[in-house]
């Protein structure tokens, strides 16, 4: 699965990378997202990407309430087309969440250590998202509610060191077919989840402080020595 992630870099540099225009975004680095947190995803408008921002937890357009989006944080690849919750977002509203890098624990219950998992150039990469949009139908107010879900599948390479799932991170030149929302059916739209998820990914060990979401700074994806620490 993936719970927790870093989203730290700049918008410029993202602009740069994801090919993406912004409009005004109140928004700091974050170093140890969580669920329910607002953070940035990619959208297509259009013939052009757009950052924008919207909360992590996927509320259907069908539920009752927004609590629901606490347990939707992650759609599994292998179902995503079973599942109510998913199976429209999957064919008409995908998105990329982009990110630095994610966290994963190992070890006994009780005891487990987090690590700091990167993609090989240590800069921005994307989650693979399916978004949705949710208003009260039972109140006036007509604020609409975003949120998005990160596809996850069986982990490959390094990451199965950690844990036996992890989130689909697309390669760069899967990007656009992946945000193309005019021609894609659920076969190919497969397609491109098996064969444009990255494998290659370096991981270190990182303070417990991440534990905490109040723990949010630079400390957080700090490699340290866990027999130092008495792991």
């Amino acid at each position: 699965m993936c719970g927790r992630f870093v989203q730290k870099s700049l918008l410029f540099t993202l602009q740069q990378v994801f090919d993406a225009e912004t409009a005004l975004l109140d928004r700091v680095p974050n170093y140890n997202v969580a669920p329910t947190q607002k953070i940035l995803f990619i959208v297509r408008h259009g013939h052009k990407n757009r950052l924008e921002t919207l909360h992590w937890g996927l509320v259907p357009f069908w539920a009752r309430d927004i609590s629901m989006g606490s347990r939707m944080i992650n759609a599994r690849a292998e179902t995503i087309l079973e599942k109510p919750s998913f199976r429209n977002a999957f064919k008409k509203r995908r998105c990329l969440i982009p990110a630095d890098g994610f966290y994963e624990w190992k070890g006994e219950k009780g005891n487990k250590q987090p690590y700091y998992i990167t993609g090989p150039s240590d800069g921005p990469f994307a989650f693979a998202g399916l978004w949705e949009e949710w208003s009260d139908k039972k109140s006036d107010d007509d604020t609409v509610y975003k949120s998005c879900t990160i596809i996850t599948t069986p982990a490959r390479g390094s990451v199965r060191e950690l844990h036996h799932r992890m989130p689909v991170v697309l390669s760069s030149e899967f990007h656009e077919k992946w945000l193309n929302t005019d021609s894609q059916d659920p076969k190919t739209l497969k397609i491109i989840l098996q064969e444009g998820m990255v494998h290659d990914f370096k991981y270190h060990p990182v303070s417990k402080r991440v534990n905490a979401v109040k723990n949010n700074d630079p400390s957080c994806i700090e490699p340290i020595d866990i027999q130092e620490v008495g792991v």
